[in-house]
């Protein structure tokens, strides 16, 4: 497990790290901790002049967005749909000029956003991917991104989950499938080493 190259043109795609996810204990990694790399993986990005976007969860407040559809989720909580916000992006990531901030109302952070359109406007061909959950919103995401062709890392250390063995299934059996994963520091050295 390795991270091999970062393309001239990689973004930083940071999923959920709002206080609502990162308020629920998770494991592998503390979401502290998962902060801390996150911000620094930002940092170096920013740094080398390559986007950072930071994806966000919510929906309407009168719920009228909310994705539908039948699931055990949906029957615990008597069948009707809600209004969802995690709330506020992490203050170690919030607050940059020049970020990209995307809200999306499903897991992944393609369909029903602008997120490909960001990317492509700024002729990027890989994402480094980050965040919480590391088995919803970042495999979604990091699967849409590879049916749209852009190559996908992972900075598997700043992702977790709610489940341990979720994020262990992620990280072992599906990224490897789509894309690398690796470290926060493989991916910081590699951005150091770049002629950006």
């Amino acid at each position: 497990m390795a991270v091999t190259v970062v393309d001239d043109r990689t973004a930083l795609v940071l999923i959920d790290l709002q206080g609502g996810t990162l308020a629920a204990p998770t494991q592998p990694y503390a979401a502290a901790d998962v902060v801390t790399r996150a911000a620094e993986l930002a940092d170096a990005f920013r740094a080398a002049g390559l986007p950072v976007v930071l994806v966000r969860m919510a929906t309407a407040p009168d719920g009228a967005d909310a994705v539908r559809g039948r699931s055990e989720a949906a029957r615990r909580a008597g069948g009707t749909s809600r209004p969802y916000d995690l709330g506020p992006i992490a203050e170690q990531l919030s607050g940059h000029d020049g970020d990209i901030l995307v809200t999306k109302r499903n897991w992944g952070a393609f369909y029903g956003t602008d997120l490909d359109l960001q990317l492509r406007r700024r002729g990027v061909t890989q994402i480094v991917l980050g965040g919480v959950a590391t088995s919803l919103g970042v495999e979604s995401t990091a699967r849409a991104a590879h049916e749209h062709g852009y190559h996908v890392t992972f900075a598997v250390d700043a992702m977790t989950d709610i489940n341990g063995a979720a994020h262990e299934h992620s990280v072992s059996w599906v990224f490897p499938l789509i894309g690398e994963p690796g470290t926060t520091e493989e991916i910081v050295d590699l951005l150091a080493k770049s002629p950006s």
